[in-house]
């Protein structure tokens, strides 16, 4: 995830998850290319605040983009956000400035509707203007659910990516060492820290250069998302989904937190053990995703160095120099023997049904251009250029129902490629059922990496171990309510993760902890959480 000219590494993952955690953009350098946020909307033009990846190109040059301003019948002008949104949309939404359109997934949020609803327009009385966003509502109903607030109101309309595999999250080890050093592949924790001593202390590379035994992305003061540590938390069979966020899951029906759940505690006296061997690179907690990106593509001559950790895809994680040297590996189990099945996260509601993709301001003086515009992000092939990038450099159109997603001219990896191009996952889009769709390399490597994981992914039940978030709308007071306990909550736990890693004594302080935590009103939480999934389990019978 950076910008710098030896490794572009943001990938596709790193986009999803600084954009909606609102939060890690800022830490990764991006910039903003461009946001006035000032000057209310006039009559004569549209005005777009889009949300996108630095490395994203001017929605100007975009052969889509420039589609819009004839369908929507006067000029567009293009507000371009790639960092600080959460401080920008802020004061954007206390002073009541809403352009016409805010276009990005999760870039308006439930927390934010539930407080400033009213700048928005409700659009369940304007489906007939929107026909694509009406049928698609019709065509998957789960969206209709995803889209409708408590109160019935439509201020956000979702969207539909069709081919995301069940965890984005894959867990990788470099095969190379492994067999330069005669180990085998780990099966358990124990087993881990031996090959990670062995990694360490053994000269992999066989070159003497130093090496990372382990490492994983950054871990922000907001909650936990993809490809980090807490994944291991499938080994003691705790059911993970789209990246663990503030804690909260679902087992066997029940609603908890991991962060006062025992195996979490478990997981992070094995990862003190293993930081306190020198076995996890010394910046993994002060890294920024690009850093974090460009350790694991190693110095470019060839050698890698970082021996096992998690990502997207190999491509995308290792870069094309060494990616080969990787392999995709099964959940660990806890310990030999252990009677709990294991599990994994499983991300493919998140993924494939993408919340809040784009919203229209209540008070646009052109609204009927507005939901032209909405409407047309909704278009089969229009969605399909949202997503991949332009018919012609990007897209070849093999025939009505038959499209074939191009790789770089100039060999650029598909993850860099698509997020150059276009606005990807950020953007509003349907793709459809109905067509047939060559993808591009890394996604199908993505779906090829899951298959060492889909016995754990196999273990979990979707209805009871996959907390159905995105299609549950709580009430105004409620959303308010429980942000004021995670804020507290955070501050404990996000803080005793990284001291506890660097400085260990989770045992000693453990039960101190879980007072603090639970003091918090976590409990509160998690009770309202289980009275919606029961609700919402009720309402699906």
């Amino acid at each position: 995830m950076n910008t710098c000219t030896r490794v572009p590494t943001f990938s596709r993952r790193t986009m999803l998850r600084s954009l909606a955690a609102s939060a890690a953009v800022g830490a990764a350098g991006g910039t903003l290319a461009a946001c006035s946020g000032t000057g209310s909307s006039s009559s004569n033009e549209l005005r777009i605040l889009v949300l996108k990846h630095p490395l994203t190109k001017p929605m100007a040059q975009m052969a889509w983009a420039k589609q819009l301003e004839d369908i929507a019948g006067m000029p567009i002008t293009w507000e371009e956000v790639s960092a600080d949104w959460d401080q920008k949309k802020s004061t954007m939404l206390a002073a009541g400035d809403v352009p016409d359109l805010i276009v990005g997934t999760g870039a308006i949020s439930d927390s934010d509707l539930a407080t400033y609803g009213t700048l928005f327009e409700d659009l369940s009385d304007d489906l007939d203007a929107i026909s694509n966003v009406k049928e698609m509502l019709t065509t998957k109903p789960e969206l209709t659910a995803l889209a409708t607030q408590s109160g019935g109101a439509i201020y956000a309309v979702p969207g539909y990516k069709r081919f995301w595999p069940p965890t984005v999250q894959h867990q990788y080890i470099n095969r190379q060492w492994l067999d330069a050093l005669g180990l085998e592949m780990p099966t358990t924790w124990d087993e881990l820290y031996d090959v990670l001593v062995a990694f360490k202390e053994g000269d992999p590379t066989g070159t003497g250069a130093k090496v990372i035994p382990m490492d994983w992305s950054p871990v922000g003061t907001t909650g936990f998302g993809y490809f980090q540590s807490i994944l291991l938390l499938g080994s003691t069979g705790l059911p993970l989904s789209s990246g663990g966020g503030q804690g909260y899951f679902l087992q066997d029906g029940k609603v908890s937190n991991f962060l006062i759940d025992e195996r979490y505690r478990d997981v992070m006296v094995f990862l003190s053990k293993c930081y306190a061997a020198g076995l996890i690179s010394t910046e993994v907690l002060t890294q920024d995703y690009s850093a974090y990106q460009s350790a694991a593509r190693g110095p470019g001559d060839g050698v890698a160095t970082v021996g096992f950790t998690w990502g997207w895809t190999r491509s995308d994680r290792f870069g094309p120099e060494i990616y080969e040297q990787y392999e995709a590996m099964p959940v660990l189990a806890q310990k030999a023997g252990q009677a709990a099945t294991v599990s994994w996260s499983y991300d493919g509601l998140g993924e494939n049904f993408p919340a809040n993709q784009i919203v229209v301001s209540a008070s646009t003086p052109n609204k009927e251009a507005a939901l032209k515009v909405l409407n047309a992000f909704y278009d089969r092939e229009m969605s399909l250029q949202v997503l991949f990038g332009d018919i012609g450099p990007n897209i070849e159109k093999v025939d009505e129902n038959t499209y074939k997603v191009l790789p770089a001219e100039d060999g650029t990896d598909p993850s860099t490629w698509k997020w150059t191009s276009t606005l990807a996952d950020n953007g509003p889009m349907w793709i459809r059922d109905d067509i047939t769709v060559e993808l591009p390399t890394d996604l199908q490597e993505a779906i090829d990496e899951t298959v060492p994981l889909q016995p754990a992914i196999d273990n979990m039940d979707l209805d009871k171990d996959v907390y159905p978030t995105q299609f549950i709308k709580m009430t105004a007071e409620d959303i308010s309510a429980m942000a004021l306990v995670n804020t507290t909550m955070l501050n404990t736990t996000q803080t005793k993760f990284a001291d506890w890693i660097t400085n260990g004594g989770v045992e000693e302080q453990w039960d101190d902890y879980l007072a603090t935590v639970k003091a918090s009103g976590i409990e509160d939480n998690i009770a309202k959480m289980q009275q919606y999934y029961d609700d919402y389990m009720t309402s699906k019978q």
